[in-house]
């Protein structure tokens, strides 16, 4: 394998799928002795997107005590048989 000008690597696809490597996820490179490794990036340091931060700043956010059933029910409105 070969460093591409722009520093570029093509990691083989049956190694990308055994490490979950999937696109867009976020990695980062670890110096050692005698190399360099390639790990997911951690939690921390990886980059997230409008809808995790989103998701992050809303989650716990709400104060109702209803059941998925009863939301479910609010939104569907009466029943077509009980008008």
């Amino acid at each position: 394998m070969r460093i591409t000008a722009k520093g570029q690597v093509t990691i083989p696809q049956d190694v990308r799928e055994r490490a979950g490597l999937m696109p867009g996820t976020d990695v980062e490179f670890e110096i050692e002795a005698g190399g360099v490794r390639l790990v997911k990036a951690t939690r921390k340091g990886a980059r997230r997107t409008r809808g995790q931060k989103l998701v992050e700043r809303l989650r716990g956010g709400g104060d109702f005590r209803m059941s998925t059933d009863e939301i479910v029910a609010l939104m569907r409105g009466p029943a077509a048989d009980e008008g």
